[in-house]
């Protein structure tokens, strides 16, 4: 079998637990759809600061007067883009990793570092959300500088994609809890 041939590694066990929802074979489950909206969100924050940033760029150079809110508020668009699109991530499977390992792990052991693998997820979002929290609270009162917004609007979008993460995560646990141990290694 050639490079081009071999099959893509997916993280084992999960996968096909979840695929089911994904690939329109079952229902979609209310994380499905949070999911969902959350990669919207990124999307929509991504055009978003591409908007900014062009406007930014004309402003600058075209009309020699850039406005002085288009740095912050593409910082905030930049940020949500990228929480809103790794809680996803977490949603989907398609986080950062280390899945060599897994792969050439025995199942029982591939069923423990996935395990592992998910409660560490969880507790970074939860992290990421008390943290993100309560850097938003203290700096609810002071302005931004530049933008019509409080300072501390930044860490908004990652107290919720941190809380998103969470479910997902356990979501992800639970089926790698419930999936039987398979005698064959994943491919």
């Amino acid at each position: 079998m050639s490079m081009a041939e071999a099959p893509i590694a997916i993280p084992p066990d999960v996968d096909a637990e979840l695929a089911g929802s994904e690939a329109g074979l079952g229902p979609r489950t209310w994380l499905d759809r949070i999911a969902s909206v959350a990669i919207g969100i990124a999307g929509v924050a991504l055009v978003g600061m591409v908007a900014v940033q062009a406007l930014q760029v004309f402003a600058r150079y075209v009309l020699n007067d850039s406005p002085g809110w288009t740095e912050p508020v593409a910082l905030l668009l930049l940020n949500t883009a990228m929480s809103f699109g790794a809680a996803a991530g977490v949603h989907r499977g398609s986080h950062f990793g280390f899945f060599i390992l897994v792969h050439s792990a025995p199942p029982a052991l591939r069923k423990v570092l996935l395990s592992a693998t998910n409660l560490v997820i969880a507790g970074i979002g939860f992290v990421l959300a008390m943290w993100g929290g309560e850097l938003l609270l203290d700096g609810i009162d002071i302005p931004m500088a530049g933008a019509p917004l409080p300072q501390s609007a930044v860490f908004a979008p990652m107290s919720v994609a941190g809380a998103l993460m969470v479910p997902f995560a356990l979501q992800r646990l639970v089926a790698v809890i419930t999936a039987p141990v398979a005698s064959a290694r994943s491919e």
